[in-house]
């Protein structure tokens, strides 16, 4: 089942107080960049983040899901009205997140 835009709204609306958030549509799902680099994406109207160490303290309780088939577990972001609670995950994450790869 693809993601519906209108969630992706409401994503971006709660991230709406963490600058440089953007977001690339994918096979009917979005990924969330955070500063340019991939923090994790909206899988079948799921928020779910990279399964870093800052992500798990924030989020001791946290599920583990699998975004699609073949893919890596992520974790579930459950607090998504707390928009304190997500600027401060994004900023926590950013150091451990992966710098992109530059492209020819």
């Amino acid at each position: 089942m693809a993601s519906s835009k209108e969630y992706l709204d409401y994503i971006l609306e709660q991230l709406s107080d963490t600058d440089d958030v953007t977001y690339r549509a994918m096979m009917g799902e979005y990924i969330i960049y955070y500063r340019g680099r991939v923090i994790g994406g909206i899988y079948d109207n799921r928020f779910l983040v990279k399964p870093t160490r800052s992500a798990a303290e924030l989020m001791p309780g946290a599920s583990a899901e699998i975004p699609y088939d073949g893919a890596k577990e992520m974790l579930l972001v459950e607090n998504i009205e707390d928009r304190a609670f997500l600027k401060e995950l994004f900023e926590k994450m950013y150091d451990e997140l992966p710098v992109p790869k530059k492209r020819n």
